[in-house]
């Protein structure tokens, strides 16, 4: 996916709040027509959608890899960031006009080679990738926004690690990582 996004930013933006507005009258999100859409967003794409109110996280889902059209991804996360993530309570009305949206499209990740933690750490970059980490059956990612608050690599594999279920410190041979990154649309 090397589409540019700019043209669609409020088209995205708008389907985006209109999930979440059907989903407060409907308890659904809206079933997509991806034939009404330009043909850019019909293609299959990978998406995460982040709420915040008052500057605090309000909700965040999405996919790592592009399994539908990306209209309807930005659609059914929009849904799910209001009312499924199960970290926060579903949003009510009275919050739903004073969300930011944030939708950040996934380029596919690429998998990392490395020999050690610090092999790793060095090949980050900061500001630019968003991360996945895999053990065994934990997983987890970080966007590259989370750098923002994690701008230090060790702190940012840190707390991606305890994210994952792992030890902020966990090491093993059975890790693997995979970069990846996103354009950003508000």
């Amino acid at each position: 996916m090397s589409q540019d996004f700019a043209a669609y930013r409020q088209q995205l933006l708008d389907q985006a709040r209109y999930s979440i507005d059907y989903g407060l009258e409907h308890g659904e999100p809206p079933t997509v027509e991806p034939e009404d859409f330009p043909q850019t967003l019909r293609e299959q794409g990978a998406c995460f959608v982040t709420l915040t109110l008052n500057g605090e996280l309000r909700g965040c889902i999405g996919m790592l890899e592009a399994v539908r059209p990306l209209i309807v991804d930005v659609t059914e996360n929009a849904f799910a960031a209001a009312f499924q993530d199960p970290r926060f309570r579903p949003v009510n009305r009275s919050e739903a006009g004073l969300l930011h949206l944030h939708i950040s499209i996934l380029h596919p990740a690429q998998a990392m080679t490395f020999q050690d933690r610090q092999d790793l750490l060095n090949q980050l970059r900061p500001g630019v990738d968003g991360l996945i980490l895999a053990d065994n059956h934990h997983r987890a990612t970080f966007l590259p926004s989370v750098w923002e608050s994690l701008p230090k690599p060790e702190d940012f594999l840190r707390h991606l690690l305890t994210k994952a279920g792992l030890s902020a410190d966990h090491w093993s041979k059975a890790l693997r990582a995979w970069r990846y990154t996103t354009e950003s649309i508000e």
